[in-house]
């Protein structure tokens, strides 16, 4: 007789797996992040803006430079692992996305960066998809916080891409991660009607997409 195993309950080893991972890989930079990191406990709020298939990569790198984040994740039961994952790994999360729970988790995400200078990130294609399509909330909590959206791509040299709807990237072990970071962009301080969140969504995917390019298969939708 097989007895099930609760997910919830590797979390501590997967952390712990995940610690000794992250330390073997190697990172190349493109863009200044100690310049951010600065800004950003000076008082200037950033929010990280990312293709959620492109998460572990980024994860690991902010591990090195004493950053962490105030993370939205979903309240799905994949949500919660996430969830307990991140926050074992010393950055906050707040549950809810564009389906259920964004208005809370909003309220206490800009709280956190306000307050407690935490850096916000968020997959702009989370939880579901469709993959590299931003959705609104990114620019809901823009506007509410004064952030500047900062993009962010990352890829690996030697990496698992599972057969997800987000095509999740998994870096093997000694990889080399490249980090592009963009130049940070304003959200408008217009009312956020659906014209104009088509105009900002349209323009956050530009710049993401440009910053992946050369990257076959990469550089468009």
């Amino acid at each position: 007789m097989k007895i099930p195993i609760d997910p919830l309950r590797l979390v501590p080893l997967v952390s712990a797996l995940y610690k000794g991972w992250q330390k073997t890989l190697r990172f190349d930079v493109d863009g200044d992040v100690k310049a951010f990191l600065e800004k950003s406990k000076e008082g200037t709020p950033f929010i990280v803006a990312l293709w959620h298939g492109e998460l572990f990569p980024l994860a690991a790198y902010v591990q090195n430079v004493d950053c962490s984040f105030v993370i939205m994740v979903s309240q799905s039961k994949d949500g919660e692992l996430i969830s307990r994952f991140l926050e074992r790994n010393g950055h906050i999360t707040v549950r809810g996305s564009s389906s259920r729970g964004g208005v809370q988790a909003l309220i206490k995400a800009k709280h956190l960066m306000l307050k407690e200078k935490y850096l916000g990130a968020i997959t702009v294609d989370g939880p579901r998809g469709p993959r590299h399509t931003v959705k609104n909330g990114i620019f809901l909590l823009a506007q509410k916080t004064g952030a500047q959206i900062l993009p962010v791509r990352a890829f690996a040299n030697r990496a698992k891409r599972f057969q997800s709807w987000d095509r999740f990237v998994l870096p093997y072990p000694f990889a080399t991660c490249q980090l592009r970071i963009g130049e940070p962009l304003e959200v408008t301080k217009e009312k956020l009607g659906k014209d104009v969140l088509k105009r900002e969504r349209e323009r956050l995917e530009r710049r993401l997409f440009d910053l992946g390019k050369d990257q076959e298969g990469e550089g468009d939708a």
